[in-house]
C-alpha cells in the first residue's frame, strides 16, 4: 500500500499527518455511507442490503494538516462460498496493512456474538482503533452510555464516538479522533483526489447498486457487472459505456431483464442518471445480461469477471 507515497512540497510542513485507515464491521452497519459522508462525495455504493461492498475501496480525504486514506472493506461475516470467503479475506488483510482501524458498529441492532469475531481480529492485529457507534438516531440516549462502557472494557480504543452517518451527527468529532491515529508524514495522493478507483470500476459499481436496489431475494447476490467498453467522445461531450450483467441462472436473467425489458430499462435509467451526475457529461449506457453458471464458486470464473482479488 505504502509504496505510492509522494512528497509534494506544499505538504512538507512539520506536523502534517497521513495514513491509511481501514473501515471494518459486520455487514450492513453503514461503513460505506459513513465513508461517503466523511468524504463529502460518493465513492462507494451503499444500499440497505447486507454485503453490498465486495472489495476494498479507497477514499481520500485531505485537510489543511492531514490526509486520511480510508479503506472501505466488505462486511466481516461467516463465509462458506469461495466468493464470500475472498470478501472477508480482503477485509482482514486490510487491517494488517493500515495505520489504524475504524470499527463501525450498528448501535441500533447489536450482534454481540458476531462482534466478538471482529474483536479477536483487532486483538491479534494490535492496531490503534477508533470505535464508531453508528445509527444513534435510532437509539434512546439512555442506552448509549452503557454501550460505551461495555465496549471500553473490551479493547483499548483510542476513542468511542456515537455517530449517525445519515444525519451527519458526530462526524466532525469522529474525524478528529481518526486523524489522531495517523503518524506524521507527507500525503500519499494529490490533494484534489478523492479515490484511486478506476472510472470503469466505479461505473460497474453504480450499475450493481441499482441492481441491489431494484431486485430482491437471491438476485442481487447472484449478479456481477463488468464494464466491457468505456469510451469518451469529447466532440459530443459523451461517455459511451457498454456493460454486461452476469447472473447464475436463466430464470435470473429473465427477472433482471423483466417483462418487455422493463426492469433492465429501469436499472439502466437510474444508473445513467447517476453516472451523468458523477462524470459531468452525457452518458450512453448499453446493458446486456448473460448467464455464467456458478461464478461465485469457481476461481477461474471470478478471474474472468475481473474481481480484484487475484
Amino acid at each position: 500500500m505504502k509504496e505510492e507515497k509522494g512528497q509534494p512540497e506544499d505538504f512538507s510542513k512539520k506536523g502534517f499527518r497521513s495514513g491509511f485507515v481501514a473501515i471494518v464491521g459486520l455487514p450492513n452497519v453503514g461503513k460505506s455511507t459513513l465513508m461517503n459522508q466523511l468524504l463529502g462525495t460518493k465513492v462507494a455504493i451503499a444500499t440497505p442490503k447486507p454485503q453490498t461492498t465486495r472489495f476494498n475501496i479507497r477514499g481520500v480525504l485531505t485537510g489543511p494538516d492531514y490526509q486520511v486514506v480510508f479503506v472501505d472493506t466488505p462486511g466481516i461475516h461467516e463465509a462458506r462460498e469461495l466468493f464470500n470467503r475472498l470478501m472477508v479475506e480482503q477485509a482482514v488483510r486490510a487491517i494488517e496493512e493500515v495505520d489504524g482501524v475504524l470499527w463501525v458498529v450498528d448501535a441500533s441492532q447489536r450482534r454481540p456474538r458476531e462482534e466478538e469475531n471482529i474483536l479477536e481480529i483487532l486483538r491479534r492485529s494490535e492496531k490503534p482503533a477508533v470505535l464508531a457507534l453508528n445509527k444513534i438516531d435510532l437509539v434512546k440516549k439512555s442506552e448509549l452510555l452503557p454501550m460505551i462502557d461495555y465496549f471500553s472494557r473490551l479493547y483499548p480504543f483510542r476513542a468511542i464516538v456515537p455517530v449517525s452517518a445519515l444525519e451527519r451527527d458526530g462526524l466532525p468529532e469522529l474525524l478528529d479522533e481518526i486523524v489522531r491515529l495517523l503518524p506524521e508524514g507527507p500525503p500519499y495522493y494529490p490533494p484534489e483526489m478523492v479515490t484511486d478507483q478506476p472510472e470503469r470500476l466505479l461505473a460497474a459499481e453504480i450499475i450493481r447498486e441499482k441492481l441491489f436496489m431494484l431486485t430482491r431475494q437471491e438476485i442481487p447476490y447472484s449478479t456481477a457487472v463488468v464494464v466491457e467498453e468505456f469510451r469518451e467522445e469529447p466532440e459530443k461531450n459523451l461517455l459511451f459505456i457498454q456493460a454486461t450483467i452476469y447472473v447464475e441462472k436463466d430464470s435470473q436473467k429473465g427477472i433482471v431483464i423483466g417483462k418487455g425489458g422493463q426492469m433492465l430499462k429501469k436499472i439502466g435509467t437510474l444508473a445513467r442518471e447517476e453516472l451523468e451526475f458523477l462524470f459531468g457529461k452525457r452518458v450512453y449506457l448499453d446493458l446486456w445480461v448473460k448467464v455464467l453458471r456458478g461464478w461465485r464458486k469457481e476461481e477461474k470464473l471470478l478471474r474472468r469477471l475481473e474481481f480484484p482479488y487475484f
